[in-house]
């Protein structure tokens, strides 16, 4: 028999290392449970992992029963499925969907280590506004959630492009193989619609400049890395005319907001996350049993609207038998422990 040979460990210069491929101990959690227990401890998200929000509350608002059908509409790293498995006790069915084939792969294989087999959870690559389709194929569900937040483990990672904070290309895509990357979205948009897509994704107060110099950056040379996007809106606000007494450390603080703005309103618009939540909202209540639990995560106001404006509008008339009163927000421990959860929002319905 040929002998395996053996694949020698990464070696990268320093004490720590700072690629984010090198990162093997983040990268893989459940072989580094005491460094990751660290990093947590310490209020922070390891690289490529992905810490589950609001998991007790989002329990308490789904109420799961052993022998139930329920639908995880974006699974993600699969924290929130593995505790619905759990409260399932090997009883009923969990259906998980993602349309990120990188993390699907992960994650189908992290629940499968787990002793889930086809018998109790069962993976469909889909968008969640598809719920219509898979509800006609296994019948109405139980119980839904949608996680409605982008994965930590695609925003560490710097191929996926969904922050300035690390190089890499202008992706932005959930999947990476479908659609027009947000380097394209840009170099195809004019001013007027780029000032537009900042302000209606991201509110952003400064679209203005921002759009103009990304349409004065993008003639010289194309913007096609998240450094350069970043460096363009850092100019971009060097032409505004800041309150008299603004510090130089209030207006890097200001470059800073507005690149996450308009990171932010630059995935809604790749992924068309507003145009895919509708479609959802409106399919949810058909896809869900009489008595069905519905709960939804929001990360911004804008996401938030949508899904308080559906959920009124079916209980006004008369789908849902009742709905949450307000939002329900983390715990200041939860956002200690896990600075990704500060802005979360839990919106549910019952369906009558």
């Amino acid at each position: 028999m040929e002998e395996k040979q053996h694949k020698r460990r990464i070696h990268y210069a320093g004490k720590y290392p700072r690629k984010f491929e090198e990162k093997y101990k983040e990268r893989n959690p459940e072989k580094y449970a005491d460094e990751i227990a660290h990093v947590i401890a310490k209020g922070n998200t390891p690289a490529g992992m992905h810490i589950p929000i609001m998991v007790d509350e989002i329990l308490s608002v789904l109420a799961i029963h052993p022998g139930e059908c329920g639908f995880d509409a974006t699974l993600g790293y699969g924290g929130h499925t593995m505790r619905m498995l759990e409260a399932l006790q090997g009883r009923g069915h969990l259906y998980g969907g993602d349309v990120d084939p990188i993390e699907s792969e992960k994650t189908i294989a992290r629940i499968r280590a787990k002793g889930y087999g086809d018998d109790i959870w069962s993976f469909r690559r889909m968008n969640f506004c598809e719920i219509d389709a898979l509800a006609a194929d296994v019948g109405p569900f139980d119980f839904v959630l949608a996680d409605l937040g982008v994965s930590s483990m695609q925003i560490d990672d710097p191929a996926r492009g969904f922050s300035y904070k690390t190089n890499g290309p202008l992706d932005l895509r959930l999947d990476p193989e479908t659609g027009v990357s947000a380097a394209g979205r840009l170099a195809a948009m004019t001013q007027d619609e780029i000032e537009g897509m900042l302000i209606e994704n991201a509110d952003e107060p400064y679209a203005a400049a921002i759009a103009k110099q990304i349409v004065r950056d993008e003639r010289r040379a194309p913007i096609e890395t998240t450094r350069a996007l970043h460096e363009t809106i850092e100019r971009a606000l060097k032409t505004v005319h800041f309150p008299k007494g603004t510090t130089p450390e209030e207006q890097t603080d200001a470059v800073k907001k507005s690149s996450a703005r308009t990171f932010q309103a630059l995935r809604i618009d790749v992924n068309r996350e507003y145009e895919v939540l509708y479609e959802f909202m409106e399919k949810l209540p058909a896809a869900l049993a009489p008595g069905g639990r519905a709960a939804i995560l929001t990360f911004h106001s804008g996401e938030d609207r949508i899904v308080k404006k559906a959920f009124q509008a079916f209980y006004r008339a008369g789908v849902y038998s009742d709905i949450s009163n307000g939002v329900i927000r983390p715990s200041k421990e939860e956002c200690y422990r896990n600075p990704r959860a500060h802005s979360t929002k839990l919106r549910w319905a019952i369906k009558a």
